[in-house]
């Protein structure tokens, strides 16, 4: 092969590179290779300045997490500072499932451990699509430690909070409980939840595919715990109510019950219990009946227990005098054409005594004296169809129609308590009103250490009148013998009253309820008990709740520290009268 040799430069023989190139091809490929270095350069500028913010935030949706720091939820606290709720540690598990390796052996103990069908456990692990999945939330903590001991690679823990309630049934309806997301679903958890929840922090950070933190992005904003919060419950005076109530359910074989303790002093819910109840740490196939605080939510119709109202305001009227006499014989009394009458005839009777054996004619008699608006302004002002004022969430009003819609017999029959529908709660806030001589008094579930002010309803000498006729109604003679207490004066009055069903009232279903106060020269709590439907053959609410009201008398007294005013020796039931209803 030769060389040519053209202008001083020596080419190869070959015949392509001995041609000569024309200039424009040269100019365009160097044009070209300037246009894609200014389109690249174009598109670095887009992305680097104009397009920055989007691309920004799509490199931190896939690789930036806000990581939530919970709050550590406040506690909730009885009155002498006992825990009734708190938050412990409790590890959750979760997994990425296309790390898993479905054909693990390990598996099989996982499942175990987490108390799962292996069947279940796999078929969340089956979608390969998600990057994070749930497997099981807030585990034990030596459950967790053995979980990681495994080393199952694509299943990690996250440290969370889970509530505990060491009071268990007895104080269940009160506290109530939290769900897996530490929010309130019942109870004082539901009622103050925005209070105990406290501010969660966060942290920004940069994980990996694998969930692993590589840096942080920005300061750490540190979480606010909630302030504990301090109840107005008693525990001991909590336990013994429900343990007492629970007992008196099952020997008379009813359906459900009630009790609340009121101190008469500061307005404090020293306890307030249901039965039947549930264990807020097991909450698994819980049942209507088993939630309801029926204390709150459930109305009926009070019975009996308005009568000392009736005689209170014939007092204030100056229609009457406690020892005005009251013909009930022959134990009838026709009003528009239907006829009440009491349970035995029971001849004259002055106004005391008619409390005393619950006289239904008595108290009609008094109250068709009255104009029924005069009857419906006290028990408004009594609490009486009014929404209580206690922050728990599902508390009834009631039912206290306009006085204008009166007929006779529905004013004869509202003075003995048929007709209008209470909760157990308003039942015992309105018997404040003879506790603390004539004031109705607002009532706390927070700890209060003051003295509370009330709401002038009666005279102070006539409320104090009335509460010597509950008395009575508690001694031999009176319905409610068996409400005395060991070392303690007592004062109440019983109701049992018809369960309503459709449009009239069911045969042998009754309520029987007791409402009452202790020691009687200066009540320091008033106590109501209401069982429902008792079906062992006894169901007066002298028979029925009396009882339970006596036994948490004398030991919620000797917890709050109130002397004995009354020698202690065993008082010997002689005499029970059974109310009229």
């Amino acid at each position: 092969m030769k060389d040519i040799r053209h202008n001083g430069i020596t080419y190869s023989a070959s015949p392509l590179l001995a041609s000569k190139t024309p200039v424009w091809r040269s100019k365009f490929v160097v044009a070209a290779l300037a246009l894609g270095f200014a389109g690249l350069g174009a598109r670095a500028a887009y992305v680097q300045v104009i397009g920055n913010d989007f691309f920004q935030r799509q490199g931190e949706v896939r690789f930036a997490r806000t990581l939530e720091l919970p709050a550590n939820r406040g506690r909730v606290l009885d009155r002498n500072g006992l825990i009734l709720a708190s938050s412990v540690v409790a590890q959750s598990i979760w997994a990425i499932p296309e790390d898993v390796d479905k054909s693990d052996p390990k598996l099989k103990a996982l499942a175990r451990l987490l108390d799962m069908p292996l069947s279940v456990l796999k078929k969340r692990l089956a979608d390969e699509d998600k990057t994070f999945i749930w497997v099981k939330r807030q585990v034990d903590e030596p459950i967790a430690k053995e979980i990681a001991a495994l080393g199952i690679a694509g299943i990690y823990q996250r440290r969370e909070y889970k509530r505990q309630y060491p009071e268990g049934e007895s104080a269940a309806h009160v506290v109530g409980f939290t769900n897996v997301e530490n929010r309130g679903l019942e109870g004082v958890e539901l009622a103050f939840d925005r209070q105990l929840s406290g501010k969660d922090g966060s942290r920004r950070v940069i994980k990996d595919r694998l969930g692993r933190v590589v840096e942080d992005v920005r300061d750490v904003i540190p979480p606010v715990d909630g302030p504990d919060l301090q109840l107005s419950i008693d525990s001991k005076v909590q336990y013994f109510a429900y343990e007492k109530l629970r007992d008196a359910i099952k020997t008379h074989k009813a359906k459900a019950g009630s009790v609340v303790v009121l101190d008469t002093q500061t307005g404090e819910v020293l306890a307030l219990a249901n039965y039947p109840s549930y264990n807020p740490n097991k909450r698994l196939n819980l049942s209507g009946e088993q939630l309801r605080n029926r204390v709150l939510t459930d109305s009926f119709e009070p019975g009996s227990t308005m009568k000392p109202f009736i005689a209170a305001l014939a007092l204030d009227k100056g229609l009457v005098r406690p020892g005005s006499q009251i013909q009930t014989a022959p134990g009838r009394i026709s009003i528009g054409g239907s006829s009440i009458g009491d349970t035995h005839p029971h001849g004259v009777l002055t106004v005391s005594e008619v409390i005393q054996k619950s006289s239904n004619v008595g108290t009609v008699k008094m109250a068709m004296q009255m104009h029924p608006r005069e009857m419906w302004e006290t028990y408004a002002q009594a609490g009486f169809g009014q929404k209580p004022q206690v922050p728990f969430p599902g508390a009834v009003t009631g039912r206290l129609r306009p006085y204008k819609s009166w007929r006779p017999i529905e004013q004869a029959t509202m003075s003995y308590g048929y007709g209008l529908s209470a909760s157990l709660f308003q039942l015992a806030q309105a018997y404040t009103i003879f506790a603390r001589d004539g004031e109705l008094i607002p009532v706390s579930m927070v700890k209060s250490e003051t003295k509370t002010t009330g709401v002038r309803v009666f005279s102070e000498k006539n409320a104090t009148a009335v509460r010597k006729m509950l008395e009575l109604a508690t001694g031999p003679g009176g319905t409610a013998p068996m409400a005395q207490t060991m070392g303690y004066s007592v004062g109440g009055k019983t109701g049992t009253a018809r369960k309503q069903e459709g449009k009239g009232y069911a045969d042998k279903k009754y309520r029987s309820f007791f409402v009452g106060l202790a020691p009687v020269e200066a009540p320091r709590i008033v106590v109501a008990v209401m069982i429902d439907e008792p079906t062992a053959g006894q169901y007066y609410g002298g028979l029925v709740a009396a009882p339970v009201f006596s036994e948490t008398v004398q030991q919620t007294l000797r917890v709050l520290g109130v002397q004995p005013d009354m020698s202690v020796k065993p008082q010997i039931v002689t005499e029970f009268v059974e109310e009229s209803f």
